[in-house]
């Protein structure tokens, strides 16, 4: 893990995210600000290979295969403390995408589904059980998001939501811009603004992973990119899943409600 955290951290932007946040949706939109609109990068090459994960073990060498004059990005779902060393050394933008837990919730149950690598964790109460306990891949929601909140008085953070996105893309892309320092004409913002829809993004196989093997993600079971929509844990959570995921919410984000604009209702 040193040799991945040391390699390329000195500038560029990271997007964070706990699993299934939005991860995707903000690797099409970076490399589309980047190119100013141009779609020839996000057509061409996988969100894999233009954004690539710290944690995988392939991501020195695409890391080297990248345009040096291209702006650098790349995409964690690793919890803080893990990086915070080298981040408080670098000049890396790191922009925080998180969506509402129940929504994260239901996605992650259904990405179960189809990640081969992934184990089954019974049905949704049993998953809901499991994803309260912090026993799901990457750990805990609630200390995944704590800990990057935590970490923005020493390192430069900006949190993004998934709900921003969804109903104020526009507005949302001019202030990723204003954070990057990007210049976009407003022709360029349409471009990008008509690519990341979700119909557009399930059509570009460098963005729906279709050219992942089955055997890695049975898409034949799912999609990968299933609906994109926010409030839809409301058509999965009973009553009383509700009031008890509420309670252990309230408890243990009491500290960060007034960060996020999602509603528990």
């Amino acid at each position: 893990m040193d040799g991945i955290i040391s390699f390329g951290m000195t500038q560029g932007s990271g997007s964070a995210t706990k699993k299934v946040s939005g991860t995707t949706w903000m690797q099409e939109i970076l490399t589309l600000i980047f190119s100013k609109g141009s779609l020839e990068l996000a057509h061409t090459i996988p969100s894999w290979a233009r954004a690539p994960w710290l944690e995988h073990i392939f991501f020195n060498e695409l890391m080297a295969k990248m345009n040096p004059t291209f702006p650098r990005i790349f995409s964690t779902h690793l919890p803080s403390h893990i990086l915070a060393p080298a981040l408080k050394k670098s000049k890396v933008t790191v922009l925080y995408v998180a969506r509402h837990p129940k929504d994260v919730l239901v996605s992650f149950y259904h990405f179960h589904k189809i990640a081969k690598f992934l184990p089954d964790l019974g049905n949704f109460d049993d998953f809901l059980d499991q994803f309260l306990k912090g026993k799901v891949h990457f750990g805990s929601w609630f200390t995944h998001v704590q800990g990057w909140m935590d970490l923005r008085e020493e390192v430069n953070i900006n949190l993004i939501t998934y709900e921003d996105l969804s109903r104020e893309p526009r507005r949302t892309i001019q202030r990723l811009c204003d954070i990057l320092g990007c210049q976009l004409q407003s022709q360029e913002e349409d471009m990008i603004l008509k690519n990341c829809t979700f119909s557009a993004m399930s059509q570009n196989s460098m963005a729906n992973y279709s050219l992942v093997s089955n055997k890695i993600l049975d898409q034949t079971k799912g999609k990968f990119l299933r609906k994109g929509k926010i409030g839809d844990w409301r058509e999965h959570f009973s009553p009383e899943q509700n009031k008890k995921f509420n309670t252990i919410y309230l408890t243990k984000m009491k500290d960060y409600i007034l960060h996020f604009p999602w509603s528990l209702d």
